[in-house]
């Protein structure tokens, strides 16, 4: 949860559509979603020198992503989903990161859209790249740079990454690095699909609020709790699954927030950002602790709970229900609203509504006191973990229960 609290606003009610491609490779193996982020309206965030607020015009971004499996090739994807104009992507590559700014000498790949090095993305839509042979290994970094000739306006984006990425006047797609300066967030890319080359079976979606997207972990390393998820997955031998983050800084589950920068409502988004990843299989639900911190009643979050369920439900994804963090000495606590969270957290715990439950509270509370956020795994303010709380996070995860096995 961000520090910036304005007014509740109505849920969303429509969420920007993708073209869905194939789910197969060219050997039969079906596609996984190998890295994603969740979109936002662009606009200007007070704290920020991410341009999507403007747009961008004769420039290329370079995106810094950390994927979940590796495999043979890739495709991306990219995304006008909350632009109101075309967007032009003049050319886009993708290659493995050496470090910084810099390509792997002999990995750059140029993408190509229908066989076109250029694409114009209608407002409101996704669309995925050609598939490009490209060997990956899972858990490595990868490079996505575009290039917008035109002016954007307003830039469909990522914003909170916990990762540095890169921008550039003119089109520097196919160089391996130079002539970049740093930029905060993630644009016109939010998505990498992998055609693995072990048998990772789909993918599992982490959902929720800035405790999934960044929380209080260390930039450019990689500690986000799906970040430690993917890794105690990719040890796993035989058939495992892809992990990608739908986390959204500041976002609420049932309702809007005044700044668009926070994203549209959880029970509007999950449509996109987990029901639409490719191969997904399962979703691991943790969002509402922005909505206690508008003092939302327990009633109407199990309501928005039960929602997110019912659309996962009905396209056969499972739901794992996460526990919400202690959060007592933060500034959003109140003894009221720490009666919210534990009513939420017991019918979470104890419903039998969920596939299966992830106790995070309790995986990272004081010992004897489960309303606060152990020491060990405070990043500071009480209320997000660190590095060694997203770790703990991502231990609390029963692998057989993902697995099914």
């Amino acid at each position: 949860m961000a520090r910036h609290v304005g007014k509740p606003a109505v849920v969303a009610a429509i969420v920007a559509a993708a073209v869905l491609p194939s789910t197969a490779t060219a050997h039969g193996r079906p596609w996984v979603a190998g890295w994603a982020a969740s979109p936002v309206v662009g606009s200007d965030i007070p704290w920020s020198d991410c341009p999507a607020g403007a747009g961008l015009r004769d420039q290329t971004v370079r995106n810094v992503v950390f994927l979940s499996a590796g495999g043979e090739s890739v495709r991306v994807r990219v995304t006008n989903a909350f632009g109101t104009t075309p967007l032009r992507v003049g050319r886009a590559t993708v290659a493995v990161q050496a470090s910084g700014d810099a390509a792997v000498p002999g990995t750059v790949r140029a993408l190509t859209f229908k066989g076109r090095p250029s694409v114009t993305v209608p407002p409101g839509r996704e669309l995925f790249s050609d598939p490009v042979r490209l060997d990956v290994e899972a858990l490595s970094t990868l490079l996505v740079s575009a290039y917008v000739p035109e002016a954007t306006g307003p830039l469909t984006n990522h914003p909170f990454t916990a990762q540095g990425n890169y921008l550039a006047t003119g089109d520097r797609t196919g160089v391996l690095s130079g002539g970049f300066r740093d930029t905060p967030c993630w644009m016109v890319v939010n998505g990498v699909d992998v055609a693995p080359a072990r048998r990772v079976a789909g993918t599992v979606v982490a959902f929720g609020d800035s405790i999934t997207d960044t929380a209080g972990t260390t930039g450019n390393a990689n500690r986000r709790w799906p970040d430690f998820l993917a890794r105690r997955l990719d040890a796993v031998p035989g058939r495992t699954l892809s992990v990608v983050n739908a986390g959204l800084g500041g976002n609420r589950l049932i309702a809007d927030r005044d700044e668009p920068y926070w994203g549209v409502a959880g029970v509007t988004r999950v449509r996109r950002d987990v029901l639409s990843q490719t191969g997904v299989k399962a979703m691991i639900l943790l969002e509402a602790v922005n909505d206690i911190g508008y003092s939302a009643s327990a009633a109407d979050l199990i309501a928005g709970h039960r929602q997110v369920i019912a659309q996962a439900r009905a396209e056969g994804v499972k739901v794992y229900g996460g526990t919400i963090l202690p959060f007592k000495g933060s500034f959003i606590w109140t003894e009221e609203r720490e009666a919210t969270w534990r009513a939420l957290n017991d019918w979470i715990r104890t419903s039998g509504e969920f596939d299966g439950v992830v106790d995070f509270a309790a995986a990272t509370a004081v010992p004897g006191d489960p309303a606060t956020l152990d020491p060990a795994y405070d990043s500071g303010d009480h209320l997000h973990p660190n590095d060694a709380g997203t770790e703990a996070m991502a231990n609390a995860i029963d692998l057989a229960m993902l697995l099914d096995r």
